[in-house]
C-alpha cells in the first residue's frame, strides 16, 4: 500500500542506528532502483522494520513510501524489528564471488549497491590475505590500514610493540 511518507512514525525504540554512510548508501539504492520492497509498519503506523529506508526516503523528499502492515504488537512487533535486522547481520559474504559481481559494475552501481570507492579497495586488497580459518570472509567495512613513517628501526619496532600490546594487528613494511 502506498502511503504519504509523514503519516507514519519511526520507531523510537528502534535498536538499530543509521549512521550518515548508511543512509548515504540507502539514498544511493533508492535513487538507482527505487523502492524494491515495503518497510513495514504497525497498526499505529510505527516503523517496525525499514527506518533506515524511510529517512533516506525523506531526505530525498519523497511525499510517498509503500508499506505493509503486520498485526504484530507488543513484544512481538519488538522482536521482530530485531530479528529483521540481526538475521542480515548474521549472514557472510563470499568475498571473491562479491568482488567478482562489484568489479563488473560500473562506479555509480558500486555506490548503488552500497560499495565506496575504498570498500571496492580494501574488499580487492583482502581477498589476498583472506584468513583460512574464516571461509576465505573478509570483514567488510572493518579493514584498515595505516602507513606510519619512522624515523629509523628502533621507531619502529617501538611502535610496533605498542601497536601490538595494544592489540592492533600489525604488518612492518620497510620502504
Amino acid at each position: 500500500m502506498l502511503v504519504p511518507i509523514d503519516s507514519l512514525t519511526a520507531d523510537p525504540a528502534n535498536v538499530r542506528r543509521h549512521p550518515d554512510n548508511n543512509l548515504d548508501a540507502i539514498k544511493a539504492s533508492l535513487k538507482r532502483f527505487g523502492q524494491q520492497k515495503p518497510i513495514v509498519v504497525d497498526s499505529a503506523d510505527i516503523i517496525r522494520a525499514g527506518n533506515g529506508t524511510w529517512a533516506a526516503a525523506k531526505a530525498l523528499g519523497w511525499k510517498n513510501i509503500w508499506i505493509i502492515k503486520t498485526a504484530l504488537a507488543g513484544s512481538d512487533a519488538v522482536a521482530y524489528a530485531i530479528a529483521d535486522n540481526r538475521t542480515a547481520e548474521l549472514a557472510q559474504w563470499d568475498s571473491p564471488a562479491l568482488a567478482s559481481q562489484l568489479a563488473a559494475l560500473d562506479a555509480h552501481l558500486q555506490l548503488a549497491a552500497g560499495f565506496t570507492p575504498e570498500e571496492m579497495a580494501a574488499l580487492t586488497a583482502g581477498l589476498d590475505q583472506a584468513p583460512a580459518d574464516n571461509g576465505g570472509e573478509v570483514p567488510l567495512r572493518q579493514v584498515f590500514e595505516v602507513a606510519v613513517e619512522c624515523h629509523d628501526e628502533d621507531d619502529q619496532r617501538e611502535i610496533y610493540e605498542r601497536l601490538t600490546q595494544e592489540g592492533r594487528k600489525c604488518r612492518v613494511l620497510t620502504i
